[in-house]
């Protein structure tokens, strides 16, 4: 969904015809329960939170700043969301990635080998983003996952651009100590 398209949404449900939001829930609906499914591992549970992100971010629509994307506001709220969740039953904060694949994106190989090789590493950098502060890790998922830029990422995670850049690169950068670690160990 491009940025003028759901500037013209967000304008016409502030101006009191609530009708095209279902759009904005109809586009992201599956990150933002993914999120959930993630941080609680319970269906029930992930559809309920994402179904009050969604409400949380309808009833504070007029703080959204034109001119931005919608995911990256969306997302912040439904951080904030699963965190309150957490916190109210005494848990920690913690976004599982899922897909040990996610983190990878090499192209699909020809070369069994060498397609098993990379699914292996994968399997590894899967290991070592879930031992990660949930900082490092939810910054990962948000580039690596679902792809967002470096503006976008900061925006999500209510820090600056810079901010956002030093996660990834630290929590690269772990991740290739972890690769060294492992390696200088054979």
């Amino acid at each position: 969904m491009d940025i003028e398209y759901e500037a013209e949404i967000i304008r016409e449900v502030l101006l009191g015809n609530p009708q095209p939001f279902e759009s904005l829930v109809r586009e992201y609906q599956r990150p933002v329960f993914n999120l959930m499914l993630r941080t609680v591992n319970d269906v029930d549970v992930a559809a309920d939170l994402a179904q009050e992100a969604f409400t949380k971010a309808y009833a504070r629509l007029e703080t959204f700043k034109p001119g931005k994307r919608f995911f990256p506001w969306l997302y912040s709220l439904a951080l904030n969301v699963a965190r309150d969740h957490l916190r109210s039953q005494g848990r920690d904060f913690h976004v599982f990635m899922g897909d040990p694949a996610v983190m990878s994106r090499s192209e699909d190989r020809p070369d069994e080998r060498q397609f098993v090789e990379d699914r292996l590493d994968s399997d590894k950098v899967f290991a070592f983003v879930q031992e990660m502060a949930p900082k490092y890790r939810e910054a990962l998922l948000l580039r690596y996952k679902l792809d967002l830029s470096m503006q976008e990422i900061g925006e999500a995670l209510g820090i600056t651009v810079s901010g956002a850049k030093m996660r990834i690169s630290r929590g690269l950068e772990m991740i290739r100590d972890k690769f060294k670690e492992v390696s200088d160990v054979r």
